[in-house]
């Protein structure tokens, strides 16, 4: 009898980890409040202060941010239900203008965050280090160390991530609270009566200035859309954590200019290098830089964790588009972008030690601010271009509120240009060398051809 070969029968393919649908709201807000929130809030009150006359003009502006904020996560949640998939505004420039912009918009977003991780870490380090009485050279070290842990802790599953985002950003709401209670509760007459400035010189160009150091402190209103495909009911849960968290922020930042008017006369505030320094010492005396720095501590380590998450899913989303080596994309079991996590923690760590990251920040602000032109009118595009695809949340009162932030986005984009031209023009060079780099990728299969 002949022999008769028999052949296994063809195993299927193992599928890949995908990222695992566990977050809900409160992991949205508490994003979002750890990305918006960081130590510019105990600085940023003097620069709008020096800009603006009143007391009234002083408190609205930090309104008409947040109110720029809530426009655009109303924008933006339009994209992030209609494309749920983790990767923030990368994946909305890919979708309306193709893989060129995704690229672009990518890695200037990972840099710039990476770039960020580094800095906050570098404060919370200085803060800490005083705080302990340590030398000096012991902050860079201490700023890596923060780093590392929290992606340690962060890499144990999406579950963990979840709930230190949670518990730190909790924190940071109760010290700010707890601040803003200090200041009502030693407001005293003397600041209060102190002669304002004549409000009769300020002009449109003072406002829209003071606004744009707001709408800065409001960046990272975007924090939950970066996670679009790990919500668990993204289409209803993305609009109410993208309002929810910056409806806290609003609340959060309002509260704390408000009581630092009850303790600080605007004009004070305007002179000060550091308000809540200042404010600090009216409560405190001279125990108040240790009453900062402790504040600092306690604030900042949500920032750290949420921009190291941010990260993580920008770098996930450029490797599982090919916009990056595939191994970034890789899942662990526990539902986390190893790789992702690996390489944002890494690129942190070497800008802390270089001190780099204020160059690479001042360079992707442009990029930052055009990315946000770039996502604005990719709603116009994908409405007029993909009318029929599933939109589970739809734009309030679109065109006009997109046309609005995207006005509003445009005029910021120039003000950064004319506040810093170098850093502008530099970032605009390095956008223009980056197609033969792109093409290069392409040909060599790296980034893939879509």
């Amino acid at each position: 009898m002949a022999d008769v070969e028999v052949t296994a029968p063809a195993m299927p393919p193992v599928p890949a980890r995908r990222l695992r649908q566990a977050l809900g709201v409160g992991f949205g807000v508490a994003v979002g409040v750890g990305s918006m929130i960081g130590a510019g809030i105990l600085r940023a009150p003097a620069d709008v202060a020096a800009r603006l006359p009143s007391p009234w003009l002083f408190i609205g502006v930090w309104v008409v941010g947040g109110l720029y904020a809530l426009l655009g996560a109303n924008a933006l949640a339009e994209l992030a239900t209609m494309i749920p998939r983790s990767g923030g505004q990368y994946v909305f420039a890919q979708r309306a203008f193709g893989a060129y912009a995704g690229f672009v918009v990518g890695w200037s977003d990972w840099l710039s965050t990476s770039a960020s991780v580094a800095a906050i870490s570098l404060v919370f380090a200085e803060a800490a280090t005083a705080l302990a009485g340590l030398p000096a050279r012991a902050t860079a070290p201490l700023g890596i160390a923060a780093v590392v842990v929290a992606s340690l802790v962060l890499g144990r599953g999406v579950t963990e991530s979840d709930r230190t985002q949670r518990l730190t950003s909790a924190l940071k709401a109760v010290a700010l609270l707890a601040l803003v209670l200090a200041c009502l509760l030693v407001a005293h007459a003397p600041a209060a009566a102190a002669p304002p400035r004549p409000a009769g010189g300020i002009g449109a160009a003072a406002f829209v200035l003071a606004l744009q150091g707001v709408i800065y402190a409001y960046d990272g209103w975007t924090g939950v859309m970066y996670f679009s495909e790990e919500v668990r009911d993204a289409g209803r849960q993305i609009p109410r954590a993208a309002f929810g968290g910056v409806l806290a922020v609003i609340a959060l930042y309002v509260s704390i200019n408000a009581a630092f008017l009850a303790v600080l006369p605007l004009d004070a505030m305007a002179r000060s290098a550091l308000p809540a320094a200042d404010v600090a010492r009216a409560l405190a005396g001279a125990r108040g830089a240790g009453l900062v720095r402790a504040l600092v501590v306690v604030v900042l380590p949500s920032a750290i964790v949420a921009n190291t998450l941010l990260g993580s899913r920008v770098a996930y989303a450029l490797g599982r588009d090919g916009g990056a080596p595939a191994g970034l994309a890789r899942v662990s079991a526990a539902g986390v972008p190893t790789w992702g996590l690996a390489v944002t923690a890494l690129a942190a760590v070497l800008f802390a030690a270089t001190g780099t990251f204020e160059r690479v920040i001042d360079v992707c602000a442009f990029l930052f601010v055009a990315s946000y032109v770039v996502s604005f009118a990719a709603v116009f595009v994908l409405r007029r271009r993909e009318p029929d695809t599933p939109r589970p949340y739809r734009a309030w009162m679109h065109p006009w509120t997109t046309g609005f932030v995207l006005a509003g986005s445009i005029t910021f984009l120039v003000g950064v240009v004319v506040a810093d031209t170098r850093g502008a023009l530099l970032a605009l060079g390095l956008v223009a060398v980056s197609p033969p780099i792109f093409w290069l990728l392409r040909r060599t299969g790296l980034v893939a051809s879509r």
